[in-house]
């Protein structure tokens, strides 16, 4: 017999509400296809806005007659101050409702945006960047949150992969901006991030044109006819805030180790592979350019890459509505496992291609799952900030992935200069292993393997990250919509269920669920 926590990767039979899948998609009303795709476009704005920045790193660095180097300073603090905005919009989304903390958060994403593109300094860059990396920061949580409570729980697994993969059409919009219009503009870098702040304002203008949440609308309505003031919600809100935490500090501390592997994981297979390409298999950056393209966004030959990134994430949430969000992201994790060989051994294009076609196709698919797992393993009251602070987080924490794989190569570049045979060293620091010959226009050239380290990498966090996700509690086909909010009474606990007629019913299903 399989351990309990292997058994349970599967949800129970009567947990497993996908009978209806299908027909749940197709009754979808307007206004929830509408809050959805609102929530998917707020998703990509932010990966819009933010790749802008890395898509002009030479170019602002020649501008503010800097190195590459300290430009790639503004994305740092901008990771590093999202865990801020995190916790401030998701304060407000979880006590105020969805629909005006997200719109006063994308008006600030496109404000900070804009103010990017009329920097003339770098002290002004860095500023500006640091109070956009803010409002980014509480993005994801209220998008994530606003999409997916407005849906039946039969098609969340599906639009969790699809809302999720907004990140990649940010970046490939992006990518398409900078290649066709920036080229051509009088304004140059500057047009970038213009035309990012306008989409994002955009975005914001449709989330006002929409009507609130109906999770909150029937909160407020509740809370309107017992008298309650704004004063007394807060009260309410502060109290309930301080329950949940005493209860959940647990899971508050798991969900940033399993979002922290996360982002390892997607960094540690991204941030460097260009550098990776061009260095250890001698590529020119143009076909670098357009491997890295294959597995997260699209470029000439690499449609089908990019659908490999975008229907990752999509196949993966749809099939954990099936077998469960944690076997699914295992499954995923193990496909990443399959094929690093592919990834980091050929030295032609078209088979590493191939490999990064579906080492992205794991990661994201893997992604594809996060949102909805997080949703269903938050407080049900705290659905925008328990998910958006434990991802920033989690991605603070991983920042440093592109420097711990640069470093373990300096290393080894380090014991190559001491001893060039380094062949003694193989079994203590196996630095030699770390470097690599290649030959570029007929010359033997010594240079750093970043394929060597990446792979160990990957692997390294795909294996925690599958030891964490099977450990981990799963609330499959939670239904979170009907608990009460967090400025309700009794909101901060688990069983603080909507009153109504069904109430008995899904409180005794999610009591069931509550053990997977």
């Amino acid at each position: 017999m399989a351990p309990r926590f292997i058994a349970n990767l599967i949800p129970k039979r009567e947990r497993n509400t996908n009978s209806g899948v299908l027909s749940a998609l197709f009754s979808l009303r307007l206004i929830q296809h509408a809050h959805f795709w609102v929530g998917w476009l707020a998703w990509t704005c932010d990966a819009l806005d933010f790749f802008s920045v890395s898509l002009t790193l030479s170019t602002l660095a020649t501008k503010f007659n800097v190195t590459t180097a300290s430009v790639t300073t503004a994305i740092t603090l901008t990771l590093l101050f999202r865990s801020v905005g995190a916790i401030i919009f998701g304060i407000l989304s979880d006590r105020f409702g969805r629909k005006w903390p997200l719109v006063f958060n994308l008006m600030l994403c496109s404000l900070f945006s804009l103010a990017t593109g009329f920097v003339n300094t770098y002290p002004q860059f860095l500023a500006v960047r640091s109070l956009f990396g803010i409002a980014m920061g509480g993005i994801w949580g209220l998008a994530t949150s606003s999409a997916l409570e407005n849906l039946p729980v039969e098609v969340r697994g599906l639009a969790s992969g699809v809302l999720q993969e907004g990140y990649a059409c940010g970046y490939l919009i992006a990518s398409v901006i900078n290649l066709t219009v920036v080229p051509s503009s009088p304004y140059t870098w500057r047009t970038l991030f213009w035309f990012g702040s306008g989409v994002t304002i955009f975005a914001a203008i449709l989330r006002a044109c929409l009507p609130e949440s109906e999770v909150f609308m029937r909160a407020k309505a509740i809370e309107k006819a017992k008298g309650a003031t704004t004063t007394k919600k807060t009260q309410i809100f502060l109290r309930e805030t301080k329950e949940m935490l005493g209860t959940h500090w647990k899971l508050c501390i798991y969900a940033v180790l399993l979002m922290t592997g996360f982002n390892f994981l997607s960094h540690g297979s991204q941030d460097l592979y260009p550098t990776y390409l061009e260095t250890t298999k001698g590529f020119t950056t143009h076909d670098a350019t357009i491997a890295t393209i294959i597995g997260n966004c699209v470029c000439d030959l690499t449609l089908i890459a990019h659908f490999s990134a975008r229907s990752g994430g999509a196949v993966a949430g749809s099939t954990s509505q099936y077998i469960g969000r944690r076997l699914t992201i295992v499954i995923t994790l193990l496909i990443v496992g399959a094929f690093i060989p592919l990834w980091i051994v050929p030295s032609t294009f078209a088979p590493l291609s191939a490999g990064a076609f579906w080492i992205q196709f794991g990661v994201q698919g893997a992604w594809g799952v996060v949102p909805i797992q997080l949703a269903e393993l938050s407080p049900p009251a705290f659905r925008a900030t328990f998910p958006g602070v434990a991802y920033q987080l989690g991605n603070m924490v991983s920042a440093a992935s592109a420097q711990i794989e640069a470093s373990a190569c300096r290393f080894s570049l380090y014991i190559h200069a001491l001893e060039p045979d380094a062949n003694i060293w193989s079994g203590l620091a196996a630095g030699a292993q770390l470097r690599t010959n290649i030959i570029v226009g007929g010359v033997v050239k010594n240079v750093a393997n970043y394929a060597t380290v990446q792979g160990i990498f990957i692997g390294v966090v795909a294996a925690y990250l599958a030891v964490v996700t099977i450990l981990g509690p799963e609330h499959h086909s939670s239904h979170f919509e009907k608990h009460k909010t967090a400025f309700e009474e009794g909101g901060g606990r688990d069983d603080a269920f909507m009153e109504g007629e069904d109430a008995v019913e899904i409180r005794e299903e999610d009591e069931k669920g509550s053990d997977v």
